[in-house]
């Protein structure tokens, strides 16, 4: 029988939603130039270069969920079960692949972004919604 702990899928999710995280932290400190490497729209760059409170608390909404999502596959990976940690890593897991998978529907539609922004943030999503789904069907029992 494989052990379940440590594993490698969980563990590389939560590595892959922490780097996420700090992206969006460097977003935040490096402003709009960032903002529009990483596709975040000409809006939420427009709006860090006028010094909105708006981007940054949007930012760190989402580099907070990140870091949450990240911490919760961490733990899983090594065997540490927070409380609801199956429920949530589902939720995760079901947000990476439907990200990914929209993406991909929104190339034509564009939405103020280019096509290679949904061609490629839709393989990072659905990467890592499948390496988070490989870890938790590993491990399901175990939560």
């Amino acid at each position: 029988m494989v052990d379940l702990f440590p594993n490698p899928f969980l563990l590389a999710g939560g590595v892959l939603s922490a780097i996420a995280a700090l992206l969006h932290l460097a977003c935040i400190r490096y402003g709009a130039p960032w903002y529009r490497f990483f596709g975040a729209g000409e809006r939420m760059a427009r709006l860090a270069e006028a010094g909105s409170p708006v981007a940054t608390l949007v930012t760190l909404a989402i580099a907070s969920v990140l870091g949450l999502w990240a911490l919760y596959a961490l733990l899983a990976g090594l065997g540490i079960v927070l409380p609801l940690a199956r429920p949530l890593l589902c939720l995760v897991t079901a947000v990476y692949l439907l990200r990914g998978l929209g993406g991909l529907l929104l190339i034509k539609r564009g939405l103020g972004r280019s096509a290679a922004f949904w061609v490629w943030s839709s393989a990072i999503c659905l990467t890592l919604g499948g390496v988070h789904l490989i870890g938790l069907a590993q491990v399901w029992q175990a939560l």
